[in-house]
């Protein structure tokens, strides 16, 4: 009993955490607002904005801005972190973890530490 106590228990702490660990394509990242997830793509394009407020870079996924079906974001604050972006993720298939944000109703995910981006 206390065996089959501990694999449902086990089990019900797994579930969530392999549902949020969920490997999706840019296209399907809108359907998941709030959660967790990897998501994988091409970069299509980048952006350093550096005049802008915050410095942000912009890592579009499957095509490139103004067409993008996801954002990868990092902060001016973080952008040392991750070296050289442009070159570094260009044209490359990338996996990125996070969680999922909605800006102006595309998806995104903030990135603040080069372990969210892993290259395919």
């Amino acid at each position: 009993m206390r065996k089959a106590l501990s694999s449902l228990l086990l089990l019900g702490l797994l579930v969530p955490f392999a549902q949020a660990e969920q490997k999706l394509s840019p296209s399907e990242a809108k359907q998941h607002i709030g959660e967790h997830a990897i998501v994988c793509g091409l970069v299509a394009s980048t952006r350093y904005a550096q005049r802008s407020r915050g410095q942000p870079t912009f890592l579009n996924l499957d095509k490139p801005y103004p067409n993008q079906i996801f954002t990868v974001l990092i902060w001016g604050d973080d952008r040392a972190k991750f070296g050289p972006l442009n070159s570094k993720y260009m044209n490359k298939k990338i996996c990125v973890s996070g969680d999922v944000k909605e800006y102006k109703g595309e998806p995104e995910i903030i990135a603040t530490d080069p372990s969210q981006i892993k290259e395919q």
